[in-house]
């Protein structure tokens, strides 16, 4: 029987693998995997235990982390040829991170538990950085026992904690909540800065204004503060927020359906406004681009 500081983490990228260096500063006993060989090397030089597949590391460990980029990736690490389900004893608990629809997190975390094992719905937000020293946030809905048991592992990947409901599918459609106005607060924050240097005003001296101000956001601070430093490095891609907002937008006119028809509502038009200038962004060649790069766009 493994102890409760032996976890997986499955997808190591840039939020997946500060995760683990977090866990390995904190002494657990990490095991990852990722299509990316070179990924799991490199944390190999950290301490992590690299295997060949996902059903490898669920072997070795009392719960997996899932930390990919979709829902599609996310079925193949459960359910895929080399899956978790294929391995995983009954009690081990998976933890999906991942941004997706509250569907697919309901459908999931249905067919694990047909199979004995526990889900934790928990979306991340804040950034590798935040996950690095465990200061950003999980949004986390399950159930109370399954929480009590991996209370301390959620509390060293995150002090911003969020206990949303014992409900998996909230978890998500917090994420998407929060996401939507993302979108709309970076569509927002890029669009005035452009506006301020096609009016001659020095972008470093008006974005200081606003973070002193009324226009202040977390997220457009962060992002134009790399756009203006010249940061090309991408640390969340154009693609994630255009995913993200398109998730919330399906959501919003799901629910509208449901309550027929009663739309638009004034969140989901701005929401429409945001995607659809991520959209413009992403068909332009810029997906693979850091989303702060929506200010070299616009002033383009």
């Amino acid at each position: 029987m493994f102890n409760m500081k032996t976890v997986a983490v499955i997808g190591v990228g840039n939020m997946g693998g500060a995760m683990v260096r977090r866990l390995l500063d904190g002494g657990y006993t990490v095991h990852v995997y990722d299509v990316d060989a070179a990924k799991t090397a490199d944390l190999e030089r950290f301490g992590a235990l690299a295997h060949v597949n996902t059903a490898q590391t669920a072997i070795h460990s009392i719960a997996t982390i899932v930390c990919v980029v979709d829902a599609e990736q996310t079925d193949q690490v459960l359910f895929g040829r080399n899956g978790l389900v294929h391995s995983a004893p009954k009690g081990h608990t998976v933890l999906l991170c991942p941004t997706i629809s509250p569907a697919h997190v309901e459908d999931f975390a249905a067919r694990l538990a047909a199979l004995g094992i526990d889900c934790i719905d928990a979306p991340m937000s804040g950034g590798p950085a935040r996950a690095r020293d465990g200061s950003m946030s999980l949004m986390v809905a399950c159930a109370n026992a399954v929480f009590e048991r991996h209370q301390a592992l959620l509390e060293h990947l995150a002090s911003r904690l969020f206990r949303i409901s014992q409900k998996p599918g909230d978890g998500a459609r917090t994420k998407l909540v929060n996401n939507l106005l993302a979108a709309i607060n970076l569509a927002g924050a890029a669009q005035a800065m452009a506006l301020a240097t096609r009016l001659g005003l020095d972008a470093h001296t008006t974005l200081g204004v606003i973070e002193q101000s009324s226009g202040q956001s977390w997220i457009g601070s962060d992002r134009l503060h790399r756009a203006l430093a010249g940061h090309t490095t991408p640390l969340a891609h154009m693609t994630l927020l255009h995913k993200d907002a398109g998730l919330a937008l399906h959501m919003a006119a799901h629910l509208a359906a449901q309550l027929g028809g009663q739309t638009p509502m004034p969140a989901q038009t701005l929401g429409q406004a945001a995607h659809a200038l991520f959209d413009h962004a992403v068909q332009s060649g810029w997906a693979q681009h850091d989303d702060g790069a929506l200010y070299a766009l616009l002033s383009a």
